[in-house]
């Protein structure tokens, strides 16, 4: 009878009902290991869901979906979420690893001071492509021009990077807000289209992996991640510039556990979790600890560390406020063309 009421007593106070962290982000984006040593550490489980682009993300957000304890978006839809009152403030005092933030990224980013958001990666879209199978390679978005790639070709299903990267081929701002430039862009995108197999968030890093696609536009650590282990896969860097992102942490409103979200913020701060996470992830950690842990090697790759004339003439996507209803305009008649 004893024993049956101390196994009662341990269900009831949670012994073995352990709390669950409920995770949105991008597919592998956190390293497994430290997932797993975060877990045994506060006695949880974190339950992990991704999304494929910030837009996917912030419309499921909008249409009710509820429940998420820390969310991974790129900094330019956080000013959004902050200006419709979707995050709620950071509580620094829990959150001693902040620290290791390097001082010269937050100085690039809206919100500085971290109140709403802590920085998490540093990357950046570029171009992958067979070695074994594309010959001549030019570092450029034009390459996407080529036709004797037909069909065996991907841009990424994301409105401002692929829009984005039109632009940076002709020279304009990935950030634009003119008319004329956009219509441009639309034209290349439209006879770029002629070329893909589609548009694409996910299958391209198996797609280029296993030689179904020649040439892929995709987010340079999933691209590191292939290049890892199959050396047929290389990566070039646009010589017009590439969108440079920086994807942030942030708690919602209504978060069931925001305890343990900061608790996993700070665990992802630590400076060797965040060299960890960074060799295993591909994406560099604005992390002043963690990048004096990293190995070289690492920080040498070209999906990593880009040249800096090319490092110069890329962009930061913003929010563009009322001037977005331009690119999804844009982009809806691209979709259509």
């Amino acid at each position: 009878m004893k024993q049956l009421l101390v196994l009662l007593t341990l269900f009831t106070t949670g012994a073995f009902a352990a709390d669950t962290l409920h995770v949105f982000t991008w597919a592998d984006y956190i390293n497994p290991d430290l997932v797993k040593q975060f877990e045994k550490k506060h006695q949880c489980k974190v339950a992990i869901d991704t999304f494929d682009s910030n837009e996917a993300m912030y419309a499921r957000l909008k249409a009710g979906a509820s429940g998420y304890d820390l969310i991974f978006p790129s900094s330019y839809i956080i000013t959004l979420m902050v200006q419709q009152d979707m995050l709620q403030p950071l509580d620094h005092a829990q959150l001693s690893n902040l620290k290791n933030v390097e001082f010269e990224v937050l100085g690039k980013l809206a919100d500085s001071a971290m109140k709403h958001s802590v920085p998490y990666t540093f990357g950046y879209a570029v171009i992958a492509y067979r070695k074994d199978k594309v010959k001549d390679i030019e570092p450029s978005w034009k390459t996407f021009a080529r036709t004797d790639l037909k069909k065996r070709v991907t841009l990424l299903n994301d409105m401002r990077e692929t829009i984005g990267a039109a632009l940076k081929s002709l020279g304009y701002s990935l950030n634009t807000r003119d008319d004329k430039q956009l219509a441009a862009a639309r034209d290349v995108l439209i006879a770029w289209k002629k070329n893909i197999a589609k548009f694409d968030n996910e299958g391209y890093k198996a797609g280029v992996d296993s030689g179904e696609f020649n040439l892929v536009h995709g987010y340079s650590g999933d691209l590191w991640q292939v290049m890892q282990t199959n050396k047929k896969v290389g990566v070039i860097i646009p010589n017009e510039g590439v969108s440079a992102s920086c994807d942030e942490m942030v708690i919602p409103k209504g978060a069931p556990n925001p305890a343990l979200a900061h608790q996993l913020i700070n665990f992802l701060l630590d400076g060797k979790a965040s060299a960890e996470n960074m060799q295993n992830i591909g994406y560099l950690c604005p992390n002043s600890a963690g990048l004096k842990l990293v190995e070289k090697e690492f920080l040498n790759n070209p999906a990593v560390t880009i040249p800096a004339d090319v490092k110069a003439k890329s962009e930061v996507i913003q929010d563009l406020g009322d001037d977005l209803k331009k690119y999804t305009k844009v982009w809806d008649e691209v979709k259509a063309g």
